[in-house]
């Protein structure tokens, strides 16, 4: 970045949040798909999320990130979070994604029923993000997650508790 780009930054605070979409994804036990990012050196699992694009509605990039991130079609929507729910990035980390525009995301989450097979699902697609997957009690997805994401995802498990047994 030039120095010229470096001065016209907004300060942390004044960056705004990025739109995106979250999916924790059901199976027929009550257990949530996780996946671990391929991108990081420690355990950092997650279930699918990701931004909006532009003109795009939440629910249809609910479903192309669902798509992207694990191959999975076979599904069905069982709820949507009354909210927005945001998590702030740690501000050196803030500086290097999204070309430094925002300072975390804002997400709509929706809660799918898995409905296929599990041979549909595949993570290994165009762009992988994952380097593994398994099926995680829902409750305890937070203690899994990085932990600038934690309480955007204890946020998320009170939304969807009813879900889950």
């Amino acid at each position: 970045m030039s120095k010229k780009q470096d001065e016209k930054r907004k300060p942390y605070e004044e960056l705004p949040y990025r739109r995106g979409v979250g999916v924790a994804l059901f199976n027929d036990q009550g257990k949530v798909f996780v996946a671990q990012r391929i991108d990081s050196p420690g355990p950092a699992w997650q279930m699918p999320q990701g931004g909006i694009d532009k003109g795009e509605a939440p629910l249809d990039a609910a479903w192309r990130e669902l798509y992207e991130e694990t191959g999975v079609k076979s599904a069905k929507v069982l709820a949507e979070s009354k909210g927005w729910l945001r998590y702030d990035l740690p501000p050196e980390l803030a500086a290097n994604l999204w070309k430094g525009r925002y300072r975390g995301q804002e997400q709509k989450w929706y809660a799918f029923r898995f409905t296929g097979k599990e041979t549909e699902i595949k993570i290994d697609g165009e762009n992988p993000e994952f380097s593994e997957w398994k099926w995680a009690d829902f409750r305890t997805v937070p203690d899994l997650i990085v932990p600038f994401k934690r309480v955007l995802y204890r946020d998320v498990v009170k939304e969807f508790a009813h879900l889950a047994p």
